[in-house]
């Protein structure tokens, strides 16, 4: 999934595959295999991998191309492994977030309308407790008070082959103190969202999941997601910007 991929659009296969991951995830908090892929959409072994080979290359999934069954590894919010962010339902353990960033986005999503969705995360630099709750969109509240994101990947070095590592690079900190040290023993400089400007720089692709059946492929345009986010009024001079 390179940058600056050209415009495309989603076959309807893709279209009714992606539909169904979501909800799939929604409803059981982990992805559906081939089999089960098939049984919901009626679509082949065929049809259902070039479905996930145009998902992944628009950043709806990570699927593991070479891997025979295709794994699917993300679909934001969601991930298939553990993440530095666990979000409970209903008080329930129901999945992990892509990353602390996307936990934020997970609320959003129409199956989970009304409800409070509650994130237990960690400090990246000494794995203290970090608890958020988020209902339809908005930050209910956040202990520590302090907490942010730490985003220590620049979009310049975003999705160059998948989003694993942007995922993987961004972080909660407890507070700028915990992200100083962070970042020493990681040996790179990165930038900090605090909570209200990561829910807004999330929100906008927090609200068109699963309410636009029909959106297109996100693309990576590192330049322009640079000016978004300093336009959120975050420093990101840590990237050398």
């Amino acid at each position: 999934m390179p940058q600056n991929v050209p415009e495309f659009r989603f076959s309807d296969d893709a279209l009714k595959l992606r539909q169904f991951i979501y909800e799939h995830w929604c409803a059981h908090g982990h992805g559906p295999n081939l089999r089960t892929a098939h049984e919901a959409t009626g679509l082949s072994r065929r049809e259902i991998l070039e479905a996930y080979k145009q998902l992944d290359l628009g950043i709806m999934c990570i699927v593991d191309q070479d891997t025979q069954n295709f794994n699917l590894l993300k679909a934001p919010p969601f991930s298939s492994y553990p993440s530095q962010a666990q979000v409970f339902v209903d008080g329930r353990f129901h999945c992990y977030a892509g990353c602390a960033m996307e936990s934020l986005a997970m609320c959003m999503m129409p199956p989970f309308a009304g409800k409070e969705l509650r994130i237990e995360g960690y400090c990246a630099c000494c794995l203290a407790p970090v608890t958020v709750v988020t209902k339809d969109g908005e930050t209910l509240s956040c202990t520590p008070s302090a907490t942010m994101i730490h985003v220590s990947v620049s979009p310049r070095d975003w999705n160059k082959t998948n989003i694993v590592s942007m995922c993987d690079a961004m972080n909660f900190v407890v507070d700028r103190d915990h992200a100083l040290a962070y970042e020493k023993a990681i040996v790179r400089r990165g930038v900090l969202f605090t909570m209200e400007q990561a829910r807004k720089f999330i929100t906008g692709t927090g609200k068109a999941r699963m309410w636009q059946y029909d959106r297109i492929p996100d693309y990576m345009r590192p330049q322009r997601i640079i000016d978004g986010i300093r336009a959120l009024g975050v420093d990101v001079s840590g990237w050398g910007e």
